[in-house]
């Protein structure tokens, strides 16, 4: 396994129930990662963020991602027209439902 770039921070002990504790080379509680492990026993934790299903179409569909990122830079600089109150079409169902 290439571990080029990587740089060697210490050395850590696994507890009675093999845990290791990752806080101090930055670690917080709620992080998560990825484990791939090799064929010599390397482990490698790679850092990642978990997202709603229902959140993936955007991260799936380029003209959507490039459209609301659009929308929300108009929305930085001021350029949004108010349309009124839309409370007249909320039937009080979630669509995520």
């Amino acid at each position: 396994m290439d571990l080029a770039g990587m740089s060697l921070l210490g050395e850590v002990v696994a507890d009675d129930r093999a845990r290791i504790a990752f806080g101090r080379v930055g670690v917080r509680k709620d992080d998560r990662f990825a484990v791939a492990v090799g064929e010599d026993g390397t482990i490698v934790l790679t850092p990642l963020v978990s997202i709603p299903k229902r959140e993936l179409l955007v991260w799936e569909n380029q003209q959507l991602r490039e459209s609301l990122a659009r929308g929300l830079a108009q929305s930085a600089h001021g350029e949004t027209v108010e349309l009124g109150d839309f409370t007249q079409f909320v039937d009080g169902r979630d669509e995520a439902e």
